[in-house]
């Protein structure tokens, strides 16, 4: 009888640990339909190998750096990650364009009472149009936002580890 539960245990794991959760595919495809203008594509995982990833500012692990692509084209790139807020972390999303360029950053998931203005459109326009050997700053070229210090700052750093990842990776010939 316990193998038969660790059985179904093992086989449930397997099943979970494949995609993302349904929540953030639903919202990550809403948001490459509106910012690729496109109803159907294809999002396929990029895997980099770990030699290469262990150097990299940002974490490239499974289920989080995705190519998007419609009818046999590349149109770009969707990032997933974390970033800590002041007492949790809060899920992100990066879309890139094929040139590797920021076209949206999204708040997904913000699990604090304070500090979700981190998510607002307006605050996240900032990143747009940001690319590899781009440096940002807070209170300098991004704004800060009171009360979301520690968050403002935790995706600064993000996003400034993310752009100095991807162009890394852009001059080794792997994106």
């Amino acid at each position: 009888m316990h193998f038969k539960h660790l059985l179904i245990l093992f086989i449930a794991l397997v099943l979970m640990s494949f995609g993302l959760p349904k929540n953030i595919q639903k919202k990550v495809d809403k948001e490459i339909q509106k910012s690729f203008n496109i109803e159907t594509f294809n999002f396929t995982e990029v895997t980099i190998a770990s030699e290469i990833t262990k150097d990299l500012p940002s974490k490239f692990e499974a289920n989080n750096l995705f190519k998007i692509e419609a009818n046999d084209s590349l149109l770009g790139y969707a990032y997933l990650s974390k970033a800590p807020s002041k007492t949790a972390q809060f899920d992100y999303l990066v879309l890139l364009d094929k040139d590797l360029i920021v076209l949206k950053s999204k708040v997904l998931i913000y699990r604090e009472e304070y500090g979700g203005e981190i998510g607002s459109t307006r605050w996240l326009k900032q990143f747009i149009g940001k690319k590899g050997g781009d440096e940002l700053k807070y209170g300098d070229n991004i704004i800060a936002i009171s009360g979301a210090t520690i968050s403002v700052r935790s995706m600064t750093n993000a996003m400034n580890d993310l752009l100095k990842s991807l162009k890394i990776l852009h001059s080794k010939n792997i994106l």
